[in-house]
């Protein structure tokens, strides 16, 4: 898949490795951000993107700045749709117990893309029975 890109810094995301699944993005910004416990914001990345009709660019967390430091996505998974043309935003909040400082190029977010499906709706009385039926939040146990 083609991805049209333009990016202010003139980096681009990359994989970093055979397998990886996302690529790091990474802040642009004139002056470090210090993001206090408890707060939140967005962070710019300078990229804008051309994300092709069927697919969606997922925007998520960074397991050693989760783990080492308390930061996270405030809203779990971001999704980026394909007609948005604006600069990506890093929506992060720090869930930690020390301010953290977002310098210019450190790598905040990855970035994966996936395809998806748009559906109709069909109004049904009834839905076809399962085994599972209404069961959730932890219904099968710990």
């Amino acid at each position: 898949m083609i991805v049209k890109i333009r990016s202010k810094s003139g980096i681009l995301p990359a994989y970093e490795t055979e397998g990886s699944a996302g690529m790091d993005l990474r802040a642009f910004t004139d002056t470090p951000i210090v993001l206090q416990p408890g707060k939140r914001c967005i962070v710019p990345t300078g990229l804008f993107l051309e994300i092709p009709v069927g697919f969606e660019a997922q925007v998520r967390a960074r397991s050693g700045l989760a783990i080492k430091h308390g930061i996270s996505l405030i809203n779990g998974i971001g999704t980026i749709d394909s007609d948005y043309r604006g600069e990506i935003g890093v929506a992060l909040v720090n869930l930690g117990e020390e301010p953290f400082t977002i310098k210019n190029g450190e790598r905040i977010a990855q970035l994966v893309f996936a395809r998806y499906e748009r559906v109709e709706w069909q109004p049904a009385e009834e839905l076809q029975e399962t085994e599972r039926g209404s069961g959730g939040f932890g219904h099968t146990g710990v």
